[in-house]
């Protein structure tokens, strides 16, 4: 089944409402959404009769290779592509072109306006985003192989951890565990803290070793080869439990602070479903933490969307209001984080189906599963 083809459909239908005759997608991710091709410096115009995709001879035969049959306007050497894509557009006989607000930049804008005066350039936002919210039978297939090869990764680190490995070389075998599993890649730098560090949602990787901490907090994600994955788990360093005070009640506040982030997270889960808010998901995982009296120390939004991006449409935060639609994916992640002493965040990606929400990934979250 041609996918890309039925996205073009769909995003056909979205325009009609739209006094344009022609929309220019630039951003290189919605491009690759709607054709296929994974290069760069490649713009599509696509019209309700049609398409063309104007690049450049670099990518004459990758275009060729990932989107046969599209047709292809290939810009001369002397040529800038807003050049080129002007000119094109002027052959069309058109008077409107819709633009991503978005990946037009000011003075690629004026450019364009100087370049063809006679056309009315009108832009707009999330045209394709609204589409990628929604995840067609091909991206829920590739983003659960990215989740899968993402938890082969972890196997393999959690099995090969060392006590003098430090934050920065745990990243770093990440990344090479994510390519040796079958990914292209990780999904975004990996998030490894050791100890109160993971008390930093978005801990820069340092020098701090295995040892020197009683948790390890990892945040890791896979593009296989397109599509993210994103998880985190907490281990636990059972030999070095000596948080500020004795290893009984430093195992007690792990796990309670463990168990209240775990409940917010399945709270979030059972409140899934088509029509349900974003907003009201994150809602659910927040009153938990708030109840539990750590709600200062829940500071982020609940999840975001995955698919082409690692982070995209939808988003799950207070101030979003987006009805939830059978095929979305996002992550669940709420945490707590406390100063000086550490931090715990559970990550799951989620699939909303007909009946309410999917948990696509495997990995256990029960405490005694991840000590170390």
């Amino acid at each position: 089944m041609d996918y890309p083809a039925l996205r073009r459909e769909r995003l056909t239908r979205q325009l009609a409402g739209e006094d344009i005759d022609v929309l220019m997608v630039s951003n290189p991710v919605n491009v690759t959404y709607l054709t296929g091709f994974t290069g760069d410096s490649t713009v599509l115009l696509l019209r309700r009769d049609g398409l063309l995709l104007v690049s450049d001879s670099r990518y004459a035969g990758q275009l060729a290779e990932e989107c046969p049959g599209l047709p292809v306007h290939i810009r001369s050497t002397s040529q800038k592509l807003p050049e080129a894509v002007a000119e094109v557009l002027k052959g069309f006989g058109i008077r409107s072109v819709g633009f991503e607000s978005n990946a037009v930049t000011v003075a690629e804008l004026e450019l364009l306006r100087q370049l063809a005066p006679s056309l009315d350039w009108k832009g707009g936002t999330e045209r394709v985003e609204r589409l990628r919210m929604v995840k067609d039978a091909s991206e829920l297939v590739q983003i659960r192989t990215a989740i899968d090869v993402a938890e082969r990764v972890f196997t393999a680190f959690r099995s090969l951890l060392r006590p003098e490995d430090t934050e920065k070389d745990l990243c770093a075998a990440i990344e090479h565990y994510a390519r040796r599993a079958g990914g292209s890649g990780t999904a975004f730098p990996p998030i490894v803290a050791v100890g109160e560090r993971a008390a930093l949602p978005h801990a820069p990787p340092t020098s701090r070793t295995v040892a020197s901490g009683e948790l390890l907090l990892v945040d890791w994600g896979v593009s296989a080869p397109l599509y993210k994955s994103d998880l985190t788990r907490i281990l636990v360093n059972r030999k070095n439990l000596t948080f500020s005070g004795t290893t009984s009640a430093t195992t007690a506040k792990l796990h309670e602070v463990y168990s209240v982030v775990l409940q917010a997270q399945e709270a979030a889960l059972r409140a899934i479903r088509p029509g349900v808010s974003t907003c009201a998901i994150d809602a659910a995982a927040r009153a938990v933490i708030a109840e539990a009296g750590y709600g200062e120390y829940f500071g982020h939004g609940l999840g975001h969307g995955i698919g082409l991006q690692i982070h995209e449409a939808p988003w799950l935060r207070p101030n979003a209001d987006v009805p939830l639609e059978p095929g979305m994916v996002f992550t669940l992640e709420p945490g707590i984080y406390l100063p000086g002493w550490g931090g715990v965040r559970i990550e799951d990606d989620v699939l909303v189906t007909p009946d309410g929400g999917e948990r696509l990934t495997h990995l256990s979250r029960d405490l005694e599963a991840m000590k170390l």
